[in-house]
C-alpha cells in the first residue's frame, strides 16, 4: 500500500503543500461506515491512526472483507476516475483519524497542475493495481476451487 509520503512522493514540496492544504482531519469511530459501495465518491482520505476494512458486496453473500488500510495510506480511489462512484464500502475497524479531502477540490488543482496531476494519477494507480492483485487474491481464496466452504464440507 502507499503511505503518505509514497502518495505524495512524486510531487514538489510545494505541490505536497498544496494537496495537504486542502484536507481536514476527520475522526470515525470503530465500527462505522465510511462510505457504502454504489454510491458517490466525493471525497477521500489518508488514515493517521486505526483502520479500515474495505469490502465487496456479493449478491446473496455477506459482503466480503477485500483488503484493509492502515497509517498512512490512501482511503479510497474511485473519486479520481470517472463515474465517481464507489467500486468498495469501507468500515473503520477501531477509532479512525484521517485527513479528509474533497474530491473536486483535488481534481480541480490535478488539472491546473498537470504535473501534479500526473504524479498523483500514477501514485492512486499503484494504489489500484496492488489493491485489484489483493481483491483477485481474496475472492479466489473465498470461492475459487478448495475455497474454504470446501474444505469444511469435506469435499477435498
Amino acid at each position: 500500500m502507499q503511505t503518505t509520503t509514497g502518495l505524495l512522493a512524486e510531487l514538489t514540496s510545494d505541490q505536497r503543500e498544496r494537496v495537504r492544504s486542502l484536507g481536514h482531519e476527520v475522526h470515525f469511530d470503530a465500527g462505522e461506515q465510511i462510505f457504502e459501495e454504489g454510491t458517490r465518491a466525493d471525497r477521500f482520505w489518508i488514515l493517521h491512526t486505526g483502520s479500515a476494512t474495505l469490502a465487496m458486496h456479493i449478491p446473496g453473500h455477506r459482503d466480503v472483507a477485500i483488503d484493509h488500510v492502515r497509517h498512512g495510506e490512501l482511503l479510497g480511489w474511485s473519486w479520481m476516475f470517472q463515474p465517481y462512484v464507489w467500486s468498495l464500502g469501507a468500515q473503520a475497524d477501531s477509532p479512525v483519524r484521517a485527513l479528509e479531502f474533497d474530491a473536486q477540490s483535488v481534481r480541480l488543482l490535478c488539472e491546473e497542475d498537470k504535473e501534479l496531476g500526473l504524479a498523483m494519477t500514477r501514485s492512486i494507480a499503484a494504489v489500484m493495481g496492488d489493491r485489484l492483485q489483493r481483491s483477485r487474491s481474496r475472492l479466489v481464496d473465498l470461492f475459487g476451487p478448495y475455497a474454504p466452504q470446501d474444505r469444511a464440507a469435506g469435499a477435498i
